[in-house]
């Protein structure tokens, strides 16, 4: 049995975030049910940056979820969504702070008829404070919470190639809080209102920078931002890269007497014009051997050199393909990969099932929560699912 059997989760988010957390409580056993507006529904169904057929983005973060289409700008509309939330679990929301208010269907609303419900509101930047009324997207968040001030050269800061707050900051952060909840709903019968912003969750990510905040150290200035040779990225001769992160000494004079460089030792902190000559003085030795016979002459050394894999590489790691952390799924006569759970790989289902076309589960899931179909046709008639 899984360890969220039993769980009942309202699914109101759209793009990134929301939908990654919801599949990871999905995966644990929880049925999700996603619920789209009559009109657009979720962007990721359409929006050109998601890829195109059943293997873009909108299919793997919404696999093995139900979907109705339920219009909450009517009371209809607002009733439905009250009746199912007599009987789940937790709701989750990704609007701007107000708007699950202005609805009808907020917290205040919803803690009336069922005073156990978990409801998990996710935003950019909370429910309060002087930004939360801004929209915004990843590259927002991450400014605003120093992360991309830290990452890059002296010029510039560069883009991160991975949505850091929309998953680490969002999605990561929000399973944790609904655990918490949860946790509590079990412990005293209550529920629990949380109000998550990804901006909060990327302020853990400065926790290293805080003995810096006092001083006019810039990006490449500090010391896990590319500034010191024992902690860098060099290219290889087949013009791909490995990383090395010797930061104990232990590491940094291992891997110089492998590379017959010892007398590099005293300079694994260089910084300034000492840092660009032992780097380059680093560099010209990874480039005498390409990246596949630097990982063999490393492979049994405790030296800290890893590849740094590129998108077509990344399935054929040897330690990714062990880890079994990407699945598949199929949907009518294609396939396409997925990403597993990473809280608890060993609890949870392997029959993956492809995402709900618009509203496929709204008469099953209404039928459940006691409606007629004679309610359901009249609910159909006027336009509210």
């Amino acid at each position: 049995m899984m360890l969220l059997n039993g769980i009942k989760v309202l699914d109101l988010t759209r793009l990134l975030p929301g939908p990654l957390l919801t599949l990871y409580l999905a995966d644990l056993g929880a049925e999700v049910v996603k619920i789209e507006d009559s009109d657009q529904g979720d962007y990721l169904r359409w929006m050109s940056v998601a890829g195109n057929g059943s293997g873009n983005l909108f299919e793997a973060l919404n696999r093995d979820k139900k979907g109705i289409k339920l219009n909450l700008k009517t009371p209809e509309g607002v009733e439905v969504f009250k009746r199912l939330a007599q009987e789940a679990d937790i709701v989750v929301e990704g609007f701007r702070p107000g708007v699950m208010d202005k609805l009808g269907v907020g917290y205040d609303a919803i803690k009336p008829v069922n005073p156990a419900i978990v409801y998990c509101s996710l935003s950019g930047y909370g429910k309060d404070g002087p930004y939360s009324g801004k929209a915004g997207h990843d590259l927002n968040y991450i400014g605003v919470a120093g992360t991309l001030g830290v990452t890059g050269t002296r010029e510039k800061p560069a883009i991160p190639g991975v949505q850091i707050g929309d998953i680490a900051g969002g999605s990561i952060t929000a399973f944790g809080a609904i655990m918490l909840g949860l946790f509590n709903k079990q412990k005293t019968g209550k529920g629990l209102y949380l109000d998550i912003s990804m901006v909060d969750g990327l302020t853990g990510f400065m926790t290293p920078y805080l003995p810096y905040l006092k001083t006019n150290l810039k990006r490449e200035e500090m010391e896990l931002t590319g500034s010191i040779p024992c902690y860098n990225v060099y290219r290889t001769q087949d013009d791909k890269f490995v990383t090395l992160g010797a930061l104990e000494p232990k590491f940094w004079s291992r891997f110089l007497e492998m590379i017959n460089r010892m007398d590099l030792v005293e300079e694994q902190l260089a910084k300034g014009d000492d840092f660009k000559r032992v780097y380059h003085e680093v560099q010209r030795v990874f480039l005498s051997k390409t990246r596949k016979e630097w990982l063999e002459f490393f492979e049994n050394e405790d030296v800290c050199v890893e590849p740094v894999n590129e998108l077509d590489e990344l399935l054929n790691d040897p330690h990714i393909k062990y880890r079994g952390m990407f699945g598949s799924v199929k949907a009518g006569a294609d396939e396409f990969i997925t990403i597993k759970n990473p809280f608890h790989r060993n609890e949870q289902h392997r029959d993956f099932k492809k995402a709900p076309a618009p509203g496929e589960h709204t008469v099953e899931i209404l039928k459940k929560a006691g409606y007629t179909n004679e309610q359901i046709e009249e609910l159909k008639r006027k336009g509210v699912i």
